[in-house]
């Protein structure tokens, strides 16, 4: 498939869920929360009949996404109903992941990126408001130890990967062979966003993906209020429309990143 600027789009993130165990300083309030979609989430049969379209309109890459994923019961099973993708893969914040490692690696999933903003125990809490890095470090291990590779490291950054947090992530990575990759705070309201090293995530002219969100909206563009309802529209026409009209650049909107899967 090809949007209108010849961008060849085959990449689909899928959120499985908006709920998340953190409440990073970054991405959500510290209380209270707009889910007056969320009654409307997609079943596993939903999710895999729309992968399945999409997989057969040219799509050879899916990411689960939430929230945090590994909050949905049974999302193994979701990776097995999909597993036949080419490069299917996972982000999440790895607090839950010494749990699920094992069994989504045996389920298909192949590889997994974990959000890690510090590797000191304080400046983690306070910026995820709460977590226990520990529960992180040890799905990291468990992802290794699983072949779930490559494991590749997310960290949100003020500025610059030079940051003090942002650098002894940095150094965690090289000594444990992983990959970091360093995401600058984006503002969706101002429609500021930079591109991601290493990655083709905010690079509008290179840009190949679309996203399913957890309630069956499809976004053709994480900076962009544009939504198609797959359940409406079904799911090919949904996508045809989705690519049609995606814009050239993300820019202001009202887009909740939590709720979209960044």
């Amino acid at each position: 498939m090809f949007d209108g600027f010849n961008r060849r789009i085959h990449y689909l993130r899928v959120s499985v869920t908006d709920e998340c165990n953190l409440r990073c300083v970054y991405c959500r309030p510290e209380a209270g929360e707009d889910r007056s979609r969320r009654g409307r989430m997609l079943s596993f049969e939903e999710i895999s009949g729309f992968v399945r379209v999409a997989a057969g309109m040219g799509v050879d890459k899916v990411r689960l996404t939430g929230g945090e994923p590994l909050l949905r019961e049974g999302l193994p099973e979701l990776v097995g109903m999909i597993a036949y993708i080419k490069d299917l893969a996972m982000t999440t914040n790895g607090v839950l992941l010494a749990r699920f490692a094992s069994d989504l690696r045996r389920a298909g999933l192949a590889r997994v990126n974990v959000s890690l903003d510090a590797v000191d125990p304080e400046s983690y809490a306070r910026i995820t408001r709460g977590g226990d890095l520990r529960d992180v470090l040890a799905g990291i291990d468990a992802a290794l130890e699983a072949n779930l590779r490559p494991v590749k490291l997310n960290c949100v950054v003020e500025r610059s990967p030079s940051e003090p947090d942002a650098r002894r992530v940095g150094e965690f990575a090289a000594k444990k062979g992983l990959e970091a990759r360093f995401i600058r705070r984006m503002d969706p309201a101002r429609g500021e966003f930079w591109p991601v090293a290493l990655s083709g995530g905010g690079d509008c002219p290179r840009c190949n993906r679309l996203r399913l969100t957890s309630d069956g909206l499809l976004r053709p563009c994480l900076l962009s209020d544009l939504a198609f309802d797959v359940r409406e529209l079904g799911a090919r026409e949904a996508i045809r429309r989705a690519v049609e009209a995606k814009p050239r650049s993300g820019a202001a909107c009202a887009c909740k990143l939590y709720a979209i899967g960044g």
